[in-house]
This record gives structure tokens, C-alpha cells and sequence, in this order.
């Protein structure tokens, strides 16, 4: 059942999002804050918590609201249905923005599996395929491919891991090997790994009428050693959803499939002129509003289940389920 629009536009108002944490939070554990994510780490243990704040181009923009409730929600379920496929760093969820997860050292690399050939930032498979690359990621593509086309098969492009605020980049597996980020054996086992998790999630959510077209893992090692899943799996900040409905469509009128994902996001970027340098133009309200409808809607289509927000303040809700 969607969220009410009204109760979307007050929860857009200022202030009603979750930005930035207090300086009190510190009290949880060393303090790492990522583009979406404030951490905080302490004996073995991080606290992660989801903010509203949304990012493309590897730049913030502002926040949308129930972001961080979704992709917390979202990552929970995910790291449930697929445990036993791939151990996960998940410990327990004591609030709707907030999990607890085992303290890992992360492998420096992102595990990019593609399904389609689409995109629409600079660094994409479909924007090197336009511009006539036919390999990407040291893989190659045939000609004759049509965008948002399926791949001949699922593949894995790695990226690096860019700091706050610069952009990552796309590389073959053989070019992390030249860089020293991973040895051959460890990154073998990890891509057959994520081949057959991304192809799990492609089945799971062709049963609720969706198409994982593209995804991200993050990977850590915990304290025994295991390398397990950290950050989050298959929610719309990490992942690209299409509905399969309107595939077919998209594919026969030589238009954009209909997407439950950030994407929307991206593309009035990029209508604005903006793909990742300059001035990060201001995110209007109603492009806010929507970005929230779609990100409750992908919740709500993945899990069958109705997504019922959380409208305490969200700071003060934090600090008495945190004990901060």
C-alpha cells in the first residue's frame, strides 16, 4: 500500500529527514561517515546507521525521505533469504535506520555484476558500448546489441573503491591483480560466488515481477577469516530494478524500462546537465517525493509486505532504541 502523499510532503519538510548525526553518537564507537552511512565502530562491533541522504555520481545531493528505513529494511531481508547462499556481516536490527553488524576489513574493491547493457553515467556498460568499445571490463560484447539489451550472460566488472567525494572506477580483474587489490585465486572464487547470489536475486525477484538488471557487493573479512557481505544487498542504492512488465514495452518502442530504483534520480541529473562535476544542482521537493514513492514501492514489491514507516524524529528515536 503506497505511503500517503501528504504524509511524504511532511515528512520532505526541513528537518524531518535524517542528514547528519550529533557529535553524541560518538558515544557508540571511532566514527566513519560514508556517503549514506554513519559508523560507528567499537570493540569488534559496528553500529551502521541508514541516513536519508542519496548520492549519484559519486556526489551527495540531499535527502529523501524513508530512504534509510527502506534500504535498512531492504538489506535485512536480503541478508536473511541469502545467508545460506553467502554469510553476511548482520548481527541484529534494534531500529528501523540502524543494524548492528561484525567489525570486517574491507576488501578494497566493489563486485559489480551486470545483467543488461544499460546506464546512463559516463562509466557505464551502455555508455562504453555507444562509443563503440566492445570490451568492457575485460570483457567482450558483440556487436548488434540494442540498449537495455540482456548481456549475453551475467558479468562481473569490478571497481575500485574511490575515496569520499572522488569517483570510482571501472577495471578489469586483471588490472586489480596489476594494482595489487586482490589476489587471482580469492577474486576467482568471490566472482563465481557473486554470479550465482546476483542469479538467486534475479529469480527472486522474477517472482515478484521485477528484473535485477545490475548490482553491487561490498565484501569484508570478519575476525575468523570468512569473507562475508558488509554495507547492504540488492536495495535500490545498489542495485537497478526493472519492472518486467514494462520490458517488453521499453524494448519494442525503443524507450527506458520503468524503474524502481535511484535511476530516477540520475536521469534528472543528467537532464539538468549535471553527471557527477560541478555544482550539485538542489533536488526539488516533488523530485524528492517521487524518489520516495519509488523507493517504498520497491520495498513493498520485493517483499510482498506493506512498508509502515516510523514518523518519530528520527535523531531522537536513534538515541533511545541506540541508547546514545
Amino acid at each position: 500500500m503506497p505511503v500517503d502523499d501528504e504524509l511524504l510532503r511532511s515528512a520532505a519538510a526541513p528537518g524531518q529527514t535524517l542528514d547528519e548525526l550529533p557529535s553524541d553518537f560518538e558515544v557508540l564507537g571511532t566514527r566513519y561517515s560514508g556517503k549514506v552511512r554513519e559508523n560507528f565502530s567499537h570493540d569488534g562491533q559496528r553500529t551502521i546507521v541508514v541516513t536519508d541522504r542519496v548520492s549519484a555520481f559519486d556526489r551527495v545531493l540531499g535527502t529523501i525521505p524513508f530512504k534509510g528505513q527502506v534500504l535498512n529494511r531492504l538489506a535485512e531481508h536480503w541478508f536473511r533469504v541469502t545467508e545460506q547462499l553467502f554469510p553476511n556481516h548482520m548481527r541484529a536490527v534494534p531500529d528501523p535506520q540502524a543494524m548492528l553488524v561484525t567489525e570486517c576489513r574491507p576488501i578494497p574493491l566493489e563486485v559489480v555484476v551486470r545483467g543488461y547493457l544499460t546506464g546512463v553515467s559516463s562509466t557505464s556498460v551502455w555508455r562504453a558500448y555507444e562509443r563503440g568499445d566492445r570490451s568492457f571490463c575485460g570483457h567482450a560484447l558483440p556487436d548488434g546489441l540494442r540498449k537495455h539489451e540482456r548481456l549475453p550472460e551475467n558479468i562481473v566488472t569490478p571497481s575500485t573503491k574511490a575515496p569520499k567525494g572522488e569517483h570510482d572506477e571501472s577495471v578489469s580483474k586483471d588490472e586489480l591483480f596489476r594494482r595489487g587489490l586482490i589476489e587471482p585465486e580469492l577474486f576467482d572464487r568471490l566472482e563465481a560466488q557473486a554470479l550465482e547470489l546476483f542469479a538467486f536475486g534475479q529469480k527472486l525477484a522474477a517472482e515478484r515481477g521485477m528484473i535485477l538488471v545490475d548490482t553491487k557487493y561490498e565484501l569484508g573479512r570478519a575476525p575468523s577469516g570468512e569473507i562475508v557481505l558488509i554495507d547492504e544487498i540488492h536495495t535500490p542504492d545498489s542495485s537497478r530494478y526493472w519492472y518486467a512488465d514494462s520490458y517488453v514495452e521499453a524494448m519494442r518502442d525503443g524507450t527506458d524500462p520503468r524503474s524502481i530504483d535511484k535511476e530516477y534520480v540520475r536521469r534528472w541529473l543528467v537532464a539538468q546537465g549535471f553527471t557527477g562535476d560541478g555544482p550539485v544542482p538542489t533536488l526539488p521537493d516533488e523530485v524528492r517525493i517521487e524518489a520516495a514513492r519509488r523507493y517504498v514501492e520497491a520495498y513493498e514489491q520485493l517483499t510482498g509486505e506493506a512498508f509502515v514507516p516510523d514518523t518519530q524524529p528520527p535523531v531522537e528515536r536513534l538515541r533511545m532504541n541506540l541508547g546514545v
